[in-house]
């Protein structure tokens, strides 16, 4: 009897010091979860503040709720032409990424040739260049391809792409994190399917299309997400290639409640919602794909 009871003593401090950490790991959570979350709330708030009486009286909820600032977004700030040009781009975007990242991505991995290390850090250490960087270059070339916006063969004499979906989409069509994280995904793959298939006389296309395609869905929902949000989410691509609201993306038309020095916060506000909405879908519902490819394309040794 007297053993056990310092053995017991132990456990019960040993259980005491564990639910401690517990509950100091909770409130930690919480605070941080509070300061993430605070923003938001106070722009749902401002949101369906009437406009005339935004910060006037400050409350986490307004006392007479409206609508209207909605309303004055969508039309006024012109978010509800800028909101179908960035889904086509983003649309477009999500497409090339998910067929060139993941076909560049398994060659890398399952298919390799004489340099294929090379060309893929290469290829990586462009991820490494500022974007500010290539700015000019890419506005260069934009508006220099030939036939396109009055321009001759040599793409000279007219517009290019300028201000236009087309050349807003140029710097979206390929990612090379994207390529990166696909080729960590197949490498983690077993390659003996693959054999047995090619025994079988199945090409390479074949093998891709038949077997790793199906099972890299995690991987292929990651390269979407990316591709959407890098699209949704840039501003100083559209700001230096849009010059009129024909090709203005949602993000630019945000900053047409902030100019001539009247900041118009309540509509500012109620754009931004509508503007966050469809990354929160896309992520909700492709969260455990998401997850999951992440996880799994992970470096790997």
């Amino acid at each position: 009897m007297t053993d056990t009871l310092p053995v017991d003593h132990q456990r019960k401090r040993r259980f005491s010091r564990a639910e401690r950490g517990r509950a100091l790991n909770v409130t930690v959570l919480l605070i941080a979860t509070l300061m993430v979350l605070f923003p938001f709330l106070w722009m749902i708030s401002l949101a369906f503040t009437p406009a005339q009486e935004a910060f006037r009286d400050v409350s986490l909820w307004p006392s007479n709720p409206t609508l209207e600032n909605f309303v004055t977004a969508l039309t006024v700030g012109n978010l509800s032409r800028a909101f179908v040009n960035s889904a086509v781009v983003a649309l477009v975007a999500v497409l090339t990424n998910c067929l060139f990242t993941v076909l560049a991505g398994y060659a890398f991995a399952h298919l390799p040739f004489r340099g294929s290390n090379v060309v893929f850090y290469c290829l990586l250490a462009t991820a490494a260049i500022p974007v500010a960087v290539t700015l000019i270059p890419l506005f260069l070339m934009v508006s220099s391809i030939p036939f396109a916006g009055g321009n001759d063969a040599l793409g000279r004499g007219g517009s290019g792409l300028i201000d236009t979906l087309g050349g807003l989409s140029i710097p979206y069509l390929v990612g090379t994190m994207s390529i990166f994280l696909v080729r960590q995904f197949f490498l983690g793959m077993s390659r003996d399917l693959a054999e047995a298939a090619r025994i079988d006389g199945a090409s390479e296309l074949r093998i891709f299309w038949s077997i790793y395609l199906p099972i890299s869905r995690p991987i292929v929902a990651v390269v979407a997400i990316f591709a959407f949000t890098g699209v949704w989410d840039d501003l100083l691509w559209p700001l230096v290639v849009s010059s009129s609201a024909r090709s203005q993306t949602v993000q630019l038309a945000l900053t047409s409640f902030t100019q001539s020095g009247n900041i118009q916060y309540a509509p500012l506000m109620a754009a931004a919602i509508i503007v966050t909405i469809p990354v929160l879908l896309v992520f909700l519902f492709n969260q455990r794909h998401f997850i999951s490819g992440l996880s799994e394309g992970a470096v790997k040794g």
